[in-house]
């Protein structure tokens, strides 16, 4: 690709925004606003870096009709201060990557916070994808990479084995390629912990962990309830992802999209990413940061109550329960 890229090393001032609640039982402080527009702004974990409350997820981004529309959606999203980009080296076969890479040009890219993920779990896979993202992405650097569908109990001690991926991103980010690091997961929270385990076993902290946050995760195989703590005693950067679990939320016709965003909302999450394929999707997440207050407790719990029942077997969370959501199940060879 022949446009400019951007030098993004210096990019970003560093906001303190004090993000109360170290347990599952938390309320979350007043969040900072933009001087113009109602979107709230966070910090991630411990790196001060200010990141928009509403996340544009790039799997749904390649469902876009087209890269025109893709295009707009990220210029809309910018305009109304969403500045927390999501995407992977394997969405929709490298798509939502180039279209995003294409939407920053001409000065967004210093706008953005962007985020990407990585399927490798060897040292050569891990670094060649890496440099795959960079390049579709039409970047100099990435500010946060994430080793993607951390799923197999197996996963951390390949990851962070000799010749395992952990080496890869550790010299992208000397190499100055990178500035953060994170991981992925949607399978089972006792997987995350154990990532997390074994990353500080090896004398290192995560700066962001991702994973799904919402109102029937509270019930099932609960991320909030395990490890969302965890993350906040560690001051690493909590992104919720999932907050209407991949629509199926919707099948429960228990609660709207609006309480489902603001439950989310209400947690210390750093940002809550959704996903984003069309106006009406981006503008229903804008109202929903513009109507968003924290909930108390009791409002939180009157929600948890309405999906108690449904979400108990975990059949509306299929990210959980089955391989559909697999990635790396059905194309093994992405993790090298």
């Amino acid at each position: 690709m022949d446009a400019p890229r951007h030098n993004r090393r210096d990019f970003l001032g560093r906001v303190a925004v004090s993000i109360a609640g170290a347990s599952a039982g938390f309320s979350v402080g007043e969040s900072l606003r933009a001087s113009t527009g109602e979107m709230p702004y966070r910090t991630l974990g411990r790196s001060k870096e200010r990141v928009s409350l509403v996340g544009l997820g790039g799997y749904h981004l390649g469902n876009a009709a087209d890269e025109a529309t893709a295009v707009h959606l990220v210029h809309a999203a910018i305009e109304h201060g969403i500045n927390f980009m999501d995407n992977c080296w394997d969405y929709h076969d490298g798509r939502s990557e180039e279209w995003m890479g294409k939407a920053l040009h001409d000065g967004r890219r210093q706008k953005v916070f962007l985020m990407s993920k990585i399927d490798g779990q060897t040292k050569s896979s891990a670094t060649k994808q890496v440099d795959d993202c960079l390049r579709r992405l039409e970047t100099d650097v990435i500010d946060l990479m994430q080793f993607h569908e951390v799923i197999r109990p197996g996963d951390p001690e390949r990851i962070f084995g000799a010749g395992g991926a952990f080496e890869a991103l550790s010299a992208a980010k000397k190499a100055g390629k990178i500035r953060y690091i994170g991981f992925t997961g949607h399978k089972d929270p006792d997987i995350h912990l154990k990532m997390i385990e074994t990353a500080l076993q090896h004398g290192f902290t995560f700066d962001a962990v991702q994973m799904p946050i919402n109102l029937l995760d509270y019930h099932f195989k609960s991320f909030q309830n395990k490890v969302l703590p965890v993350l906040v005693k560690h001051g690493i950067g909590a992104l919720g992802m999932k907050p209407l679990a991949e629509g199926h939320l919707f099948e429960t016709k228990t609660v709207t999209a609006i309480e489902a965003y603001h439950y989310v909302m209400s947690l210390p999450v750093s940002v809550m990413i959704t996903g984003i394929d069309s106006m009406g999707r981006l503008e229903q997440a804008l109202e929903a940061a513009r109507t968003f207050k924290p909930l108390g407790e009791k409002e939180l719990a009157a929600l948890r109550a309405k999906t108690a029942t449904v979400a108990r077997a975990g059949q509306f969370e299929p990210f959980k329960t089955s391989d559909s959501y697999d990635g790396t199940v059905h194309n093994p060879q992405w993790l090298g």
